[in-house]
C-alpha cells in the first residue's frame, strides 16, 4: 500500500486550493437555494454525477416503486393475497404465466403469483420500517447516553451490547419471534412481532456508531466552550452531539433496511416468520416453491425471489450513492481529477498516482 502525498503545485495552480476553493463555493451557492432543493434525496440528486446519478437515479425508481406497490397493493393487485376463486370458478392450479386472468400463473394451492408478489410487498415495507425506525430511535438514544455519560453505565451498555451482537442475526431473529409470537399472531401482530425481533438486531450496531461518535465528539473544543458557558448536558446532547454524531446514519439506515428484508425472508423461508394464514410474504412463497422447482414449475419461485433482489438492490444503491455525496474527500478527489484533466495530462498522471493508496 502506497501512502498518498499531498498533490504538488502544476504550473503554478495549487489544486489543493482549487479544490478547496470549489467546495466553499459550492456550500455558498446551496445556501442561498429554495428550501426544496436543499432536501437531502433531490441536493443529493442535483450533486451527482455520470455513473454515480445513473446508480442513484437507479435506486430511487427502484424504491420508489417498491413503496407506491405497497402502498397501491389494493389497487394494483387483481385478486386478494388469499384468494383461490373469483366470481364463484376456481383459479386452478400451477397454471403457467401468461394464463388469461393470471399474468404471473398460479401456484400448487391455486393463489394468483401476481397478487401474492404485490402483497407480499406491503408486508416488507411495514416490517422494515417498522424495524429500522424502532432500531434508529433506541440505538441512537442510548449512543448518546452511554458515549456522553460514560463510566459504569457505559461498561454495562457496551457489555450488553457486545453480548448481543456475539450472536448470530438471524439466529437471534429466530429466538426472538418465537418468544414474542408464539407461533400464532394475527396480521399486524406477526408484522410487530418480526419488526422487535429484527430491531433487537439492529440496535447494536447504531449503538456501536454513535457511541464511537459522541466519545471522540465531546473531547472538542466547541463541546468544551458550550460546557463553559453553562449549557446543559441535554442540550449539548441533543444539538451539538446528536447533529454531529448521526452523519454516517444514511447508510446504515439503507444498508439495515435491505437487510430487514433478507432478514423477514429468511424468517418466512424457515417457517418462523409471519403467519402464512395472515398475509402475504415473499420468504413463505419461496419456502413453498422449494418443490415446485423439481417438478418444473418455476415461476412460483422466480417471482418472489426477483421481488427480494429488486427490493434489496434498490435500497443499497440510494444508500452508497448518498454516502458518496456526503464524503466530502470524495466530492474533493473528483473536483481534483476534473482540475488536472484540464491543466493537462502531466498532471492527470500526478492525480492518478496520488489516489492508489
Amino acid at each position: 500500500m502506497t501512502i498518498s502525498t499531498p498533490q504538488p503545485p502544476v504550473d503554478g495552480v495549487d489544486l489543493e486550493a482549487q479544490a478547496l476553493a470549489a467546495e466553499g463555493t459550492a456550500i455558498a451557492d446551496r445556501r442561498g437555494e429554495p428550501w426544496y432543493l436543499r432536501l437531502p434525496v433531490i441536493s443529493h440528486l442535483r450533486r451527482s454525477v455520470g455513473l454515480q446519478r445513473g446508480m442513484l437515479i437507479t435506486g430511487l425508481v427502484l424504491v420508489a416503486g417498491l413503496l407506491l406497490t405497497a402502498l397501491l397493493a389494493p389497487l394494483l393487485a387483481p385478486y386478494s393475497w388469499a384468494a383461490t376463486s373469483a366470481d364463484g370458478s376456481s383459479f386452478g392450479t400451477q397454471q403457467p404465466p401468461g394464463t388469461p386472468g393470471h399474468l404471473l400463473g398460479t401456484t400448487v394451492s391455486g393463489f394468483d403469483v401476481l397478487s401474492r408478489v404485490i402483497w407480499g410487498t406491503r408486508t416488507a415495507v411495514a416490517v422494515m420500517v417498522c424495524a429500522v425506525l424502532a432500531s434508529i430511535v433506541i440505538g441512537v438514544l442510548l449512543g448518546l447516553v452511554s458515549g456522553y455519560a460514560g463510566g459504569w453505565l457505559d461498561r454495562i451498555l457496551v457489555m450488553i451490547a457486545d453480548a448481543v451482537y456475539a450472536f448470530p442475526s438471524l439466529l437471534l431473529a429466530i429466538v426472538m419471534s418465537i418468544v414474542i409470537s408464539q407461533g400464532q399472531s394475527s396480521m399486524w401482530g406477526g408484522i410487530l412481532a418480526a419488526a422487535i425481533s429484527i430491531t433487537v438486531v439492529f440496535v447494536p450496531q447504531y449503538f456501536r456508531v454513535i457511541r464511537a461518535e459522541v466519545v471522540r465528539l465531546k473531547a472538542e473544543p466547541f463541546v468544551e466552550a458550550a460546557k463553559v458557558v453553562g449549557t446543559g448536558h441535554m442540550r449539548i446532547m441533543g444539538t451539538h452531539l446528536l447533529r454531529n454524531a448521526t452523519r454516517t446514519l444514511p447508510l446504515i439506515f439503507t444498508l439495515n433496511a435491505s437487510e430487514a428484508i433478507l432478514t423477514l425472508a429468511a424468517l418466512g423461508f424457515l417457517g418462523f416468520g409471519i403467519e402464512p394464514t395472515m398475509a402475504a410474504e415473499w420468504g413463505y412463497d419461496l419456502n413453498r416453491a422449494m418443490a415446485d422447482a423439481t417438478s418444473g414449475i418455476w415461476w412460483t419461485g422466480l417471482f418472489p425471489g426477483l421481488a427480494i433482489v429488486l427490493a434489496v438492490l434498490g435500497v443499497t444503491l440510494v444508500g452508497e450513492s448518498i454516502n458518496d455525496l456526503n464524503d466530502p474527500r470524495l466530492r474533493t478527489r473528483r473536483r481534483r481529477r476534473r482540475t488536472t484533466a484540464a491543466s493537462g495530462p502531466g498532471t492527470a498522471e500526478a492525480a492518478t498516482k496520488e489516489t492508489q493508496s
